[in-house]
């Protein structure tokens, strides 16, 4: 067995790219297509007019497209470092990167599975969907620590987190009942409020635009719930010291049932953060939201089928 097909073998494993080899078949089935296209638009536009041999002739390329998938879906799912892939295949370093490159962005716009059948891609699709099947969205932000900005730079202490005192950006997951994930929208640094990404990205047309869809939602989102409080839920106040055991009771008893309708959504974020890369991102950060997305999709594959 070559080196080659040795390093196809074990990347194809479900240990090293987190999803199943049948799983893998029908992304790299998918996304064949696309991917010439999108090679051949590259090449015209390097060469200022057409090919004048037919497709397949010249230099054979150094990694075939299923290689270019299993590297970029092993550095996904483990951050393994480029020039660990190369030596696995016996090419250079920027040869995994640029694969990495040429795929990711594919990955990300494939959108989330659904049940149903579409794929959504953005907030209004995710909000489309939810009022045409009846669904009550679940809707909670996280954030991943990123590198910091050199000094001097503008905007430096923008990624600064109040939250976790470090330099993040934040994301906000959305996800239905049973923890299908449904979309991950409204990238910004971190010190923006998780409400206020949303706010930015048009969450309150969307509210008036689909009223039957209601939201489960943290404390932080407590404007949204005054603006729309038909439609938004988040945990109910605290009483104060000096209130009665049974209002104490009853709103204990409000807020557990909230959280329980809502904990759904946390579990979805850990399904993504079980990838590597959001855990800690090492990468460019312009380069964190398509690499979320393409995580998202590859995750929401799976839960599709629950």
């Amino acid at each position: 067995m070559s080196s080659r097909s040795w390093a196809r073998a074990a990347l194809s494993h479900s240990a090293f790219i987190g999803i199943s080899r049948h799983h893998l078949g029908r992304v790299v089935a998918e996304l064949t297509g696309p991917w010439q296209a999108r090679r051949e638009s590259d090449l015209r536009e390097r060469r200022g007019r057409d090919r004048l041999r037919a497709a397949g002739a010249g230099r054979g390329q150094d990694l075939v497209f299923t290689d270019r998938v299993l590297v970029t879906l092993a550095v996904l799912r483990l951050q393994i470092p480029h020039a660990a892939l190369a030596v696995m295949y016996g090419v250079h370093r920027s040869t995994v990167t640029r694969a990495v490159r040429q795929v990711r962005p594919l990955l990300a716009g494939r959108g989330y599975a659904t049940p149903a059948g579409p794929r959504l891609r953005t907030l209004a699709d995710v909000f489309a969907y939810a009022a045409a099947r009846g669904i009550r969205l679940r809707l909670d932000g996280s954030e991943i620590q990123v590198r910091r900005p050199k000094a001097g730079r503008p905007g430096r202490r923008a990624f600064v987190s109040g939250k976790k005192k470090q330099n993040t950006i934040k994301f906000t997951k959305i996800s239905d009942e049973r923890g299908r994930t449904l979309g991950d929208v409204t990238f910004r640094p971190g010190r923006m409020h998780d409400q206020t990404a949303l706010q930015t990205d048009g969450i309150d047309d969307l509210l008036d635009q689909f009223p039957d869809v209601g939201c489960e939602m943290d404390a932080g989102y407590r404007g949204l719930r005054r603006d729309h409080p038909g439609q938004v839920s988040v945990p109910p106040k605290k009483p104060g010291k000096d209130a009665a055991p049974e209002v104490i009771a009853a709103w204990d008893q409000a807020r557990h049932a909230q959280s329980s309708a809502r904990i759904c959504v946390e579990h979805a974020i850990a399904g993504s953060k079980h990838w590597r890369p959001l855990q800690r991102w090492l990468g460019r950060r312009e380069d964190l939201p398509e690499t979320i997305r393409a995580i998202g999709s590859l995750v929401s594959d799976r839960a599709a089928a629950w």
